[in-house]
């Protein structure tokens, strides 16, 4: 009884921190707006480099304005002249800025879903900051995968969700798509995996006024290495990957996971 009495009595609190947050997020947006306006006309690698470095210094003030804190835990440290394709798990809007505080460079592209680009003004600088595509569609399917592959021919790394979309299965990870796998067969470059922990538990893929104040995790595991591998070889690579970060969410304790159909967030 005591836990729906308190829901109850924090939620005029808690309407009231999301809307500070909320408003924060939206004054950010307008000062970085211009910023991204100017470096769009720029040089594309340059540009591009220069509006990771805007956004992420939106991202680190408005995560610390509102009471989130940030961790990198290095299971195995990444090697910073090197190019990677970083893939991670995806279990809340929070994901988002996650990556821009885990992943600490400028030299990196991010692929998005094209539906982000309709918000009011965010979608402009959404638009002009990831590699957009629309999974329901084949042919922009196949131009996105192509534009990953330019990127990655510049000297940029890239970040791919290969799980695609929130996981809602109370399992540790959803089926992988083969994009980030193939990519990395054919262009031979490395995959990063990294686990996002403490997302699922800040804000809720149900709500955006779920959001609350405390710490969430990045932990970066060994890269896996394709060197030498053919596209025969990107079913056995998806579950070697697959693998690696199922295993190690379980062993980091992944609250979203559900045991005997209980999610463990709400077990004790």
């Amino acid at each position: 009884m005591m836990k729906p009495l308190a829901r109850i009595a924090l939620f005029p609190f808690r309407l009231v921190y999301c809307l500070y947050a909320l408003l924060l997020f939206i004054l950010g947006m307008l000062c970085v707006l211009p910023f991204v306006a100017f470096f769009s006309f720029c040089r594309a690698r340059w540009g591009g480099n220069q509006i990771y470095r805007v956004c992420r210094w939106w991202d680190r003030a408005w995560l610390a304005l509102v009471g989130i804190r940030h961790q990198n835990i290095y299971e195995s440290r990444p090697d910073p002249g090197r190019q990677y394709i970083f893939i991670a798990n995806h279990i809340s809007y929070l994901d988002i800025p996650m990556i821009l505080r885990a992943i600490r460079r400028d030299t990196i592209r991010i692929l998005g879903k094209v539906e982000m680009a309709k918000i009011p003004l965010f979608g402009y600088i959404y638009s002009r900051a990831v590699v957009m595509v629309d999974r329901r569609n084949a042919h922009e399917r196949s131009r996105s995968v192509r534009e990953l592959k330019g990127v990655l021919a510049m000297g940029i790394s890239i970040f791919i969700f290969p799980e695609g979309t929130f996981n809602e299965t109370g399992q540790p990870l959803k089926e992988f798509y083969d994009g980030a796998f193939r990519i990395a067969i054919e262009t031979q470059t490395a995959l990063q995996p990294i686990l996002f922990l403490g997302t699922y538990d800040l804000m809720h893929y149900r709500s955006i006024f779920s959001l609350r104040p405390g710490r969430f995790r990045s932990v970066f595991l060994p890269a896996v290495e394709v060197e030498g591998l053919g596209i025969d070889d990107l079913p056995a690579l998806k579950e070697q990957v697959y693998r690696l970060m199922e295993g190690a969410l379980l062993r980091y304790g992944a609250p979203w996971v559900d045991v005997e159909g209980e999610p463990a967030a709400r077990r004790g």
